[in-house]
């Protein structure tokens, strides 16, 4: 019998980022650093689709049609100079729910001290999967206790056409601006993100996401995920995860009756299993349902492991009487 290529010990928490680790959206410090309004530009960001459909375009990615304004903000001057390097300085300003950072590196903590899990080496890890900006996420104060983030991303300074058969000369160093989009995650992509995680893609790059893996060589077994988040754009990982026995738990925003009424809905409809505020102090609802998935998920992990365990070794001869 081959060996497994994973031992299937671990846990994911899944996030989405704005309105779920954050009260707003991440760019906030982005048009405060350029005094942007960004009413406005949401609202020209809305109206982008119509705009291009007035051209003669039909396929709009209206998730991520907001990069390319950035872009356009950047080449026209009013982002002066923006870089990678400035989005993560930038994060840095990002603020945080009440717990966060903290309730990330509690989770951990929580399933490393207790034996049991310890004794099967089951760990949690942290994913951020977020159709905002990868750099920022990587800026803010939550990165160190984060495994992986999945986000949009730019390129600075792409080369011109030729460049391979171009003889190595120094070349005058120009100075780092956005100028493409490199990556672009939207709400049915964010599906892929979970894919990743599910087959250790983002552990083995040799694994490719569309390879076909047996359940049991599967690095993170969608039941051993939980999922949180806040709005529609999360629809589509909330109903893998849903379907396939992981857990789902959405988040509002204190106060706000809009937010709750929406997730209040979600609940309802069956997209997710739970929802409560965002505030992950220690004794708030959310971090109690979130601590509880992970002794359910890490309980289901041991049983299944010592079952297995069992039925390897067998039990000991006995005398007879």
């Amino acid at each position: 019998m081959s060996q497994p290529l994973f031992l299937q010990n671990i846990i994911a928490c899944i996030w989405d980022f704005d309105k779920t680790l954050i009260p707003g959206y991440m760019q906030e410090p982005l048009f405060e650093k350029y005094r942007v309004d960004p009413k406005k530009f949401w609202k020209e960001v809305g109206e982008l689709p119509n705009y291009y459909k007035k051209d003669g375009m039909s396929l709009i990615a209206s998730d991520t049609v907001y990069l390319n304004h950035i872009l356009t903000y950047t080449r026209e001057g009013i982002f002066e100079g923006l870089n990678n390097d400035t989005l993560r300085k930038l994060g840095e300003k990002i603020t945080f729910y009440k717990g966060l950072p903290k309730f990330f590196n509690e989770v951990k903590n929580y399933v490393r001290t207790n034996p049991d899990y310890r004794q099967h080496e089951i760990q949690v890890e942290h994913y951020i999967v977020s159709t905002g900006l990868r750099q920022m996420i990587l800026g803010s104060k939550i990165a160190p206790y984060i495994d992986g983030v999945w986000g949009c991303e730019f390129v600075e300074n792409p080369p011109g056409p030729g460049f391979l058969e171009k003889k190595s000369k120094p070349e005058k160093t120009k100075p780092k601006i956005l100028s493409q989009i490199a990556y672009a995650l939207d709400h049915t992509t964010k599906t892929r993100s979970v894919f990743e995680i599910n087959k250790g893609t983002n552990k083995l790059p040799d694994i490719d996401v569309n390879a076909k893996i047996p359940d049991e060589d599967r690095r993170v077994p969608f039941q051993n995920m939980i999922y949180v988040a806040d709005g529609p754009s999360d629809i589509p990982v909330f109903s893998i995860i849903n379907q396939f026995g992981g857990r789902t738990f959405a988040v509002y925003q204190h106060g706000s009756k809009e937010e709750f009424s929406q997730v209040n809905n979600f609940q309802k409809q069956g997209r997710v299993q739970s929802f409560g505020e965002a505030n992950y102090t220690e004794d708030s609802q959310t971090a109690m349902w979130i601590k509880n998935a992970i002794s359910e998920i890490a309980d289901l992990i041991v049983k299944n492991r010592e079952g297995a365990l069992g039925d390897k070794i067998g039990k000991p001869p006995k005398h007879l009487d």
